[in-house]
């Protein structure tokens, strides 16, 4: 037998570990797309969530292997506060006529007009307020499942919370109350006015996201790979110069190198210092991040005096 020079050692090792990211990203994408079917079957008035970000757009992805285009079983819900990337809601939209999807918008604006919603003051993050518009949708359609794309690896309190997870007749989460999940049995059982919120990509990492995203050549909003854009340091963040968050007083603009590590209100949303063009980049970047998504690029999660489990525990996804 001839013994295998360096070269060769370093190519089998280098296929070994291109066959274990695989069958890891096909445990994942298995175990969420038996989830979204579960939902499927299960409940009677189910909605996936779809803002357009990253972690969404693995989820339809899958419910697209799941059902097949034009197949989807349930509507797509996006609660928009008006303050949203143009780039995202531009693509959300796309995205939803692609697949043939039922695409529902449902807008903080209308909760404040209807008196729902009341700002603290006109320069105050519509963010946290989308629970009341949430709440408003799923009382007008009478949801029984909403399903999201929360990862555990986020937020400590979205690390507490089940795949299935319970809530009251209020909208409201009980981390005490959680049911058991012992080998995929999930208890589905509501009583009136009571519905779940439903997790399916919740044992994914971000790093996991951007190997799948590699893997299936998912296309995403441009603001997610890098771009120059206007930013000054605040509070340890690059905040987006923006009409919605003007330079203040001793400010100084910097034109950087900047992606999104995850999209949302444009009120509280960062970018950070970043060259990656392709998912390839930003999955090496991920590794070597010593921050999650959300500790690097959240304001509200930084400046809110409610956490995020307090948050859940009123109605917020």
């Amino acid at each position: 037998m001839n013994a295998r020079t360096e070269p060769e050692f370093l190519e089998i090792a280098d296929m070994s570990q291109h066959h274990l990211s695989n069958a890891h990203l096909d445990a994942l994408e298995e175990e969420t797309i038996f989830i979204l079917r579960e939902v499927a079957a299960v409940f009677e008035r189910p909605t996936l969530l779809f803002s357009g970000g990253k972690d969404s757009l693995v989820m339809l992805k899958c419910a697209e292997k799941a059902f097949g285009v034009g197949r989807i079983p349930y509507p797509l819900l996006m609660i928009d506060t008006g303050h949203n990337f143009h780039e995202v809601t531009d693509f959300r939209d796309s995205r939803a006529k692609e697949l043939k999807a039922e695409l529902i918008v449902r807008n903080v604006e209308d909760s404040m007009a209807r008196g729902t919603v009341r700002l603290a003051h006109p320069g105050e993050s519509r963010n946290v307020h989308q629970s009341v518009t949430l709440l408003e949708a799923i009382e007008e359609f009478r949801f029984d499942a909403l399903i999201g794309g929360a990862r555990r690896d986020e937020e400590k309190a979205r690390a507490k919370e089940r795949i299935f997870s319970h809530r009251d007749s209020f909208g409201q989460w009980q981390p005490k109350a959680q049911r058991p999940e012992l080998w995929t049995l999930f208890n589905t059982r509501l009583a009136p006015g009571e519905h779940f919120r439903v997790f399916p990509i919740s044992n994914w990492t971000e790093l996991d996201v951007w190997q799948y995203i590699e893997r299936e050549q998912i296309a995403l909003p441009s603001l997610y790979y890098t771009h120059k854009r206007d930013v000054v340091e605040r509070r340890g963040l690059l905040v987006p110069v923006t009409e919605l968050t003007p330079v203040r007083e001793g400010e100084t603009i910097e034109s950087r190198d900047v992606r999104f590590r995850t999209v949302g209100d444009i009120t509280c949303t960062c970018p950070v210092s970043s060259l990656a063009a392709t998912p390839g980049d930003i999955v090496i970047e991920t590794l070597a991040s010593l921050f999650s998504e959300r500790g690097a690029t959240r304001m509200d999660d930084k400046t809110s005096d409610a956490s995020m489990e307090k948050r859940k525990k009123d109605g917020y996804f």
